[in-house]
């Protein structure tokens, strides 16, 4: 990936690191042993969490890494990007 504005690379680690807070909170409810409903919701709003990164992130690398590569004439960037789309809708 070409290089992400500072003030972009500084939101995607912020939220990547409230998503570890909340990793850290899920293990932490099932070393407790807490009730599997509430485990699954918070993972659930992990998994939201995770998604919206990827949307974010994803939205950036085609403002960026695939316009400029469309724009210097590597008609492979639009392949590769809709391979990535494949992979993250699985």
């Amino acid at each position: 990936m070409k290089k992400m504005m500072n003030k972009e690379c500084k939101s995607l680690v912020s939220r990547l690191n409230r998503i570890e807070g909340q990793v850290r909170g899920v293990k932490k409810m099932v070393e407790e042993e807490r009730q599997c409903a509430d485990i699954l919701t918070q993972v659930s709003a992990i998994q939201a969490a995770l998604n919206s990164f990827n949307k974010t992130l994803l939205k950036n690398h085609i403002q960026t890494s695939v316009v400029q590569d469309i724009c210097e004439g590597n008609e492979r960037a639009v392949t590769e990007l809709c391979d990535t789309i494949q992979k993250l809708m699985k």
